[in-house]
């Protein structure tokens, strides 16, 4: 509880009120014992103790896109050519079956095939019935 009569009121008016010579206690204010001067003085201690002190901290997305395995139309077409002997007849694979997700239209494809997945992109669509194929969507 504050009262007037406390030691700092009594050493007002004295030139150094009780610290003996005068600049012995002079720029001894806050120490940074707080989260003060974390670019500064205590640098030293984030560089240490809290090195992620800085960064910044985002929303992460719900569906993991690490996960989902894809495939493309040229990578699809090596397997194909591993499949099948004759280039025009028309081979089924399963893509779920084999560990991917979604097929997706990077490369060229010239076998037709049909393809079972339940994701792809229209422009793999699109491609994949150009040269004959199909895609038949993969119940789950």
């Amino acid at each position: 509880m504050p009262h007037k009569l406390r030691k700092i009121r009594k050493k007002r008016g004295s030139r150094t009120q009780g610290y003996g010579r005068v600049g012995q206690h002079r720029k001894s204010g806050s120490k940074g014992r707080r989260k003060a001067g974390r670019h500064k003085h205590g640098w030293s201690y984030v560089h240490r103790y809290e090195p992620d002190y800085f960064k910044k901290k985002r929303l992460k997305s719900l569906t993991d896109k690490s996960k989902i395995r894809i495939i493309n139309l040229k990578e699809l077409e090596e397997i194909a050519l591993q499949k099948v002997s004759n280039k025009k007849m028309k081979i089924t694979l399963d893509l779920e079956e084999m560990g991917y997700d979604k097929l997706l239209g990077t490369g060229k494809i010239s076998i037709p095939v049909s393809v079972k997945i339940s994701a792809w992109s229209e422009d793999a669509q699109k491609k994949i019935e150009a040269v004959g194929g199909e895609i038949l969507m993969k119940n789950s």
